[in-house]
């Protein structure tokens, strides 16, 4: 599992910089740098939407990852030890990023 630090702060699944969906799928099969890339599990919490009930939030979680130049990327899945997620400001999918993205 890879630790995981999300400042996606308006993600329902966000709690305290953490994730509490259980795994993630980064996004960017084509993806050459850090832009590129995305956390394709992002939903925004709404105003309506309090903190999401799917789990308790995990600073390990698993990681699958179609970014697959990237040097992290093993058989589709992050051998990373660490990443971060960055989109403080997001409000949908696209504008987050995986910050550890790194091509190869």
């Amino acid at each position: 599992m890879t630790m995981l630090v999300c400042s996606a702060q308006k993600c329902v699944y966000n709690d305290g910089m953490y994730c509490s969906k259980g795994d993630i799928k980064v996004g960017g099969e084509e993806a050459r740098r850090v832009q590129d890339t995305c956390c394709t599990d992002f939903v925004e919490r709404t105003s309506q939407g309090g903190k999401n009930a799917m789990g308790t939030a995990s600073q390990k979680i698993d990681v699958k990852c179609e970014a697959c130049h990237c040097v992290h990327n093993e058989d589709y899945k992050c051998a990373a030890e660490q990443i971060g997620i960055v989109g403080a400001g997001a409000c949908e999918c696209e504008q987050t990023e995986c910050g550890t993205f790194k091509c190869r």
